[in-house]
């Protein structure tokens, strides 16, 4: 709970805190005058003979009640200022968090349950603890300088009891917390066995496995109201602290009236005195007490998940790597999505040199991504190793892969600011030369017009998928990385327009790897791996045709038209033209082995 604490103070901004202090000052007035116009209506009003006097002191109270009322208006227009950055910081921790666990290669499935749900449930009970606090310390601050402007003995007397109550309710706090997490995870625990029981009720009854299927929901019933029964004793011990904080300093101001009368004090004072307690200390303690008892501790459960799963785990010594060159190798790699799930890729070898142009094609939803994923950095094999280089993946820093590879997806990143921006967004030092020679190359020249020129702002919305695609293409031919891949990046692009821009980064220089959207991308690659699922083959176009079955189907369903329209297949390419390639030619895959 004092992480959840520290956390929560740590994050108020301290202007709009200072203001907030300040504006409570005019609040506290009602609670400082009350006692004493009371006591002063009753002594030298009513009891005097004076009811209009009396009446006038009572009068004081709807003036202090509207200043009151106006520093309570400024109090709540700045209590936004505080509670607005504080979850602007767990939403950033939040999504943060979530990035450093798939940078990491861990399944990060709670995040969005983090950022919609458990981060407005602690930024409302963060705002509700601050209405609670601070009124509790304004009302407990303005009675005890009024006590102590009608007579300090009254504060002797009423304090040490109602702070004996405060005292004894903060000490379980601590013990609330834990019983009511503890609650929270039984509930959670029979949820989840009430609901697999109940999903499964028509196989239980057809084998009659009742008695079973109880005696599994038996324990999380039992933990659960074992949970209920300790917050409840919980909510006993808050009840004991309201006694004692709310009602014993009444009886104790009661049974000391002949004590005071004794030394002087008025009837009016010692009314005023219960009327501190009554209608100050009772009501702020009670709501207190049930502040921080409910919404208190949702706060502290909540942000308690919150930062157990977006604290980043202990930095260990960064592991030595060595990297020799911008070769790409895998070793044995096997991926599935879950530990269920079936493999998308088994034992694959393959190695990728320096400067090549590798294609990878085969049937939608193969495992071409993945494996773009996996050469990336972006996704962890379950067995065997990527490396770059000459080493692992893994051990090469986030910050540094950033520079050495890029990778573009299907569905290209735009986002708000200038063209410039967008387009020198992976190297902001690239010179205006440099900027106009990517765009040439990639064929950007008609949208860099239509958007008005490199200092327009840019609106995401209003560009289309292949539009938000050229951005990226030329964002990545400026990039320093040596390794380009595109991961269908052309797929809104029409075939002239793909043809270019995957020309211009083959002469780019360095290694580019095609997730090929149509097949004319394998025709110009220098290599061609094919996925089906069961096997990997890797070669070039007419070695392919000869020896992978899949590979012939592709081609014989491709009718050469995403050519554009001044080439032809049979002068392009003329393996195509000689159909009848020699079904013995080997396929180069030394480094290739069976994937199914």
């Amino acid at each position: 709970m004092r992480r959840e604490v520290r956390f929560g103070v740590a994050a108020m901004p301290r202007r709009p805190l200072l203001s907030l202090a300040v504006w409570s000052v005019p609040e506290a007035l009602p609670s400082a005058l009350f006692g004493i116009a009371v006591a002063r209506a009753v002594d030298r009003g009513f009891l005097a003979g004076r009811p209009l006097v009396g009446l006038a002191w009572l009068g004081t109270l709807v003036l202090a009640g509207i200043v009151g009322a106006a520093g309570s208006r400024q109090v709540y227009r700045r209590l936004g200022e505080l509670v607005e950055p504080f979850r602007d910081e767990l939403v950033r921790r939040v999504v943060g968090g979530a990035l450093r666990h798939r940078i990491a290669g861990r399944a990060e499935d709670g995040a969005v349950a983090r950022l919609t749900r458990q981060v407005e449930i602690v930024r409302d009970t963060y705002a509700g603890l601050i209405v609670v606090v601070r009124g509790f310390v304004v009302t407990v601050g303005g009675a005890v300088v009024g006590m102590l402007s009608v007579a300090p003995v009254l504060a002797l007397l009423i304090l040490p009891p109602f702070l004996l109550g405060v005292a004894g309710f903060l000490a379980t706090l601590g013990v609330s917390a834990g019983r009511y997490g503890a609650s929270v995870r039984a509930d959670e625990r029979l949820s989840a066995t009430a609901g697999a029981a109940l999903a499964g009720t028509r196989d239980v009854a057809a084998r009659g496995a009742e008695e079973h299927v109880a005696a599994l929901v038996a324990g999380p019933i039992a933990d659960q109201a074992a949970a209920e029964r300790a917050l409840a004793r919980v909510a006993v011990l808050r009840g004991l602290c309201f006694a004692v904080g709310g009602w014993l300093p009444l009886v104790v101001l009661l049974g000391a009236g002949p004590w005071l009368i004794g030394r002087g004090l008025t009837a009016g004072v010692i009314m005023g005195g219960l009327t501190y307690v009554l209608f100050g200390l009772q009501p702020a303690l009670g709501t207190l007490i049930s502040g921080l008892g409910g919404s208190g501790l949702r706060y502290v459960v909540t942000l308690g998940r919150i930062l157990d799963a977006t604290t980043p785990p202990a930095v260990s010594p960064p592991r030595t790597a060595v990297v020799t060159g911008y070769d790409l190798e895998l070793s044995g790699v096997t991926f599935a999505y879950g530990p269920h799930a079936e493999p998308v890729l088994r034992d694959l070898d393959l190695a990728v040199p320096v400067g090549d142009h590798l294609a990878i094609v085969g049937s939608s939803g193969i495992g071409k991504s993945t494996l773009a994923g996996l050469l990336c950095g972006l996704l962890r094999p379950d067995a065997g190793t990527v490396a770059l280089g000459g080493a692992p993946v893994a051990d090469l820093p986030p910050d540094w892969l950033a520079t050495a590879r890029v990778l573009i997806p299907q569905e290209a990143y735009v986002f708000g600011g200038t063209v410039r921006d967008n387009l020198t967004y992976l190297r902001p030092d690239a010179t205006d030369a440099e900027v106009t020679g990517a765009v040439a190359a990639v064929g950007a020249e008609p949208l860099l017009a239509r958007l008005g020129g490199y200092s327009a702002e840019l609106a995401p919305a209003e560009l289309s998928g292949g539009e938000r695609q050229v951005v990226a293409l030329v964002r990545a031919y400026l990039s320093p990385a040596p390794v380009v891949v595109l991961d269908e990046a052309t797929s809104n692009l029409d075939p002239t327009a793909e043809r270019r821009a995957e020309e211009a980064f083959a002469a780019r220089g360095g290694t580019l790897i095609v997730i090929a959207h149509r097949l004319s991308s394998a025709l110009r690659a220098r290599r061609v791996l094919v996925l089906d699922g069961t096997t990997a083959t890797l070669g070039d176009h007419s070695t392919l045709l000869a020896t992978s079955s899949l590979y012939r189907q592709l081609f014989g369903a491709w009718d050469g038209t995403d050519l554009g329209p001044s080439r032809n297949v049979g002068t392009a390419f003329p393996e195509r033209a000689r159909a009848t390639a020699d079904p013995r030619s080997a396929p180069e895959t030394p480094r290739i082995r069976e994937t199914g």
